[in-house]
């Protein structure tokens, strides 16, 4: 498949991102104030939707990375989560964490991450993705704030990649066959 040649489809546009990343972090501000907040970003699709949301919480943010890999170069889950880049800090009691990923559609990924984080002992875990795909699950999961939710399509820009391009796309499209 040449996607060069192919049609794209906006699904969001770059000021519907920008005004869900306001609401986003006009939430969580009131969600979390009088609380220590850690922002963890699971690196590398939701970079671009992390820098944006949190420049929109009006609090002391900490915020660290983790790199985890679940899909490869593909469009399907491979099932199974690998943590490429955990965090450095071993302890996170006196932590309120909020993951920050760009997508949950199996959930496998989100549902690891926060099973991994929880024996680190913080003192709360939510989570915050910027595209719901429920029509996907593989396993339980909800996250508590979520931008968008949307149909079965795989999708690209804004931090999300086809192969390892297309991240710097201000919106999110899908190609159209």
């Amino acid at each position: 498949m040449n996607v060069e040649e192919m049609k794209k489809e906006v699904v969001i546009k770059k000021e519907e991102i920008e005004n869900r990343c306001i609401e986003l972090g006009e939430k969580i501000t009131t969600d979390y104030r009088d609380k220590n907040l850690l922002v963890i970003s699971l690196l590398k699709g939701s970079f671009i939707f992390t820098a944006d949301l949190v420049r929109k919480i009006d609090l002391p943010v900490r915020i660290e990375f983790m790199t985890t890999s679940s899909y490869g170069h593909g469009e399907e889950n491979l099932g199974k989560v690998i943590f490429k880049h955990d965090l450095e800090i071993e302890n996170l009691s006196e932590f309120d964490v909020l993951i920050v990923d760009d997508i949950t559609d199996s959930a496998i990924t989100m549902k690891s991450v926060v099973e991994h984080l929880k024996e680190k002992n913080p003192k709360s875990i939510k989570s915050c993705v910027l595209l719901d795909k429920p029509s996907r699950r593989k396993v339980e999961y909800q996250a508590d704030y979520i931008g968008f939710t949307i149909e079965d399509k795989f999708i690209v820009g804004y931090g999300l990649n086809y192969g390892d391009y297309y991240r710097n796309v201000d919106h999110v499209f899908a190609f159209v066959k």
